[in-house]
């Protein structure tokens, strides 16, 4: 089994990525995550999930460790597979996913396109126990209720909420102790630019 995988990127696209290693290409599905890390990069190195079924063997590679456990935690539940997996980890980052499902919050996990309530649902009833082996991936968090909140205001104005989790955390990343307020308004003047 392919586990881990370093080269240089022949071509690179939001879900697939091909790596040249040694002249042989590899195929690697990816979450629009993993491809917002290493789209300005020409070589990578990828934790890889190798996925094997009767007809096919599926690559599936991450910029991070945690984000292939996660991966791995999501395609254990029963009715989600590869893809479905890919799809929630491109719509949610890592510790926002984490936290939805600790805090049973299934209105977060399906405002992801493709995953409806019931999914959601069955997602936190089966990983509930199970997240707390994913580490987080880096940076100091807000309380989960306090940066939900600041998301929520900003899609409540009409943003789109992928981008207003990225440019909370990236405000968090300079100053994570900002007060609810500061973090949006901040938010407001960097979405409004």
């Amino acid at each position: 089994m392919i586990g881990f995988i370093k080269g240089n990127i022949i071509s690179a696209k939001p879900t697939q990525l091909l790596i040249d290693v040694n002249g042989v290409g590899y195929l690697c599905n990816i979450s629009i995550n993993t491809f917002e890390k290493i789209s300005n990069q020409k070589s990578v190195s990828l934790f890889i999930h190798t996925h094997v079924k009767e007809d096919s063997i599926t690559l599936f590679g991450f910029y991070t460790e945690p984000e292939k456990m996660m991966f791995e935690l999501l395609i254990s539940v029963s009715g989600v597979g590869p893809k479905i997996a890919l799809s929630i980890l491109s719509g949610i980052q890592i510790d926002d996913l984490k936290n939805a499902i600790i805090y049973a919050d299934s209105s977060r996990i399906s405002a992801v396109p493709g995953i409806g309530k019931k999914t959601a649902e069955r997602l936190i009833l089966e990983l509930k126990n199970k997240v707390d082996q994913v580490n987080a991936e880096g940076g100091t968090e807000l309380p989960f209720s306090m940066k939900n909140e600041a998301v929520m205001a900003l899609s409540t104005l009409g943003y789109n909420n992928k981008l207003a989790e990225k440019v909370v955390r990236d405000i968090l990343l300079t100053e994570p102790n900002a007060p609810l307020e500061e973090l949006i308004k901040k938010a407001l003047s960097f979405l409004n630019k």
